[in-house]
């Protein structure tokens, strides 16, 4: 990740990220964020926005369907991954929890990868990650 540091200057808007008592600031306005589903082990991604609105999912992506992670009736079958657009809606807040039985999340942005644990600097765990819109000093 370009930028993954808790000092962001420059005014904008950034991602901010909470967990574990630690707060990280990416000046990103765009990410992927992607993990595997606990039970079905398949892959998810959801592209995200970071507005003034709040943050907003542009799109969903699920590589099979299973107990959990049904795709919406829209979803189109593209390339092995159904996918689909939700009508947007901001929010303040996204709040992700781990279970730790499938793995990390990972926030992607420009085809480079990171997990939790590394933007955070420690490792999370079952910590929930807090993820929210943040301003730029």
């Amino acid at each position: 990740m370009a930028a993954a540091s808790a000092q962001c200057g420059g005014g904008g808007l950034s991602l901010c990220l909470a967990s574990a008592g630690v707060v990280k600031a990416l000046s990103i306005a765009a990410f992927t964020l992607a993990w595997t589903h606990s039970i079905e082990k398949s892959a998810w991604q959801e592209d995200w926005l970071v507005t003034p609105a709040g943050l907003t999912l542009q799109q969903a992506r699920v590589k099979g369907t299973g107990a959990g992670m049904e795709p919406r009736p829209e979803a189109r079958l593209v390339d092995g991954w159904f996918q689909w657009s939700p009508p947007p809606a901001p929010r303040a807040e996204v709040v992700l929890g781990n279970s730790g039985a499938a793995g990390e999340w990972h926030l992607c942005q420009e085809g480079h990868c990171q997990t939790l644990s590394e933007i955070i600097g420690h490792p999370i765990g079952a910590n929930v990650t807090t993820m929210s819109v943040c301003e730029n000093p």
